[in-house]
């Protein structure tokens, strides 16, 4: 149950950390702050540059506090609530599965990081060694 729980913390963690990169620095292929606050102005999210950062800083640092088990659940919670916005604003109008991207993704993510508040870290993270 604890490397379940590892492997899971480590995927979603790194995955949500790598699309935060890509959001802010253009790491991974991605496009950076400036196109990620064109982007937000789109979606008339205000002030779009303020808010860009933030989202994008958010989604490094939840991530990366995922993966390591840290703060979990507030990490976590985190996650769902940006993956809940990008349902709001964005997947969710092009319905569940879509070619276009759909809110599939952003539901796994949300039923994942649930499934570990409810869980609980494991034993391979650093909320069991701090708290």
């Amino acid at each position: 149950m604890d490397l379940a729980l590892l492997l899971l913390r480590c995927v979603v963690g790194f995955t949500f950390f790598g699309h935060g990169t890509q959001k802010l620095w253009g790491w991974f292929g991605g496009e950076g702050l400036k196109k990620t606050t064109e982007l937000f102005r789109t979606l008339n999210i205000q002030p779009a540059r303020l808010m860009a950062s933030v989202s994008a800083l958010a989604e490094v640092l939840s991530g990366l506090f995922f993966m390591l088990g840290f703060l979990t659940n507030l990490s976590a919670g985190v996650i769902v609530v940006t993956m809940l916005v990008a349902i709001l604003t964005v997947s969710g109008k092009k319905g569940y599965w879509s070619p276009e991207g759909g809110a599939e993704y952003n539901v796994l993510i949300i039923a994942v990081c649930i499934a570990v508040i409810l869980t609980g870290p494991g034993t391979y993270a650093l909320d069991p060694l701090l708290f």
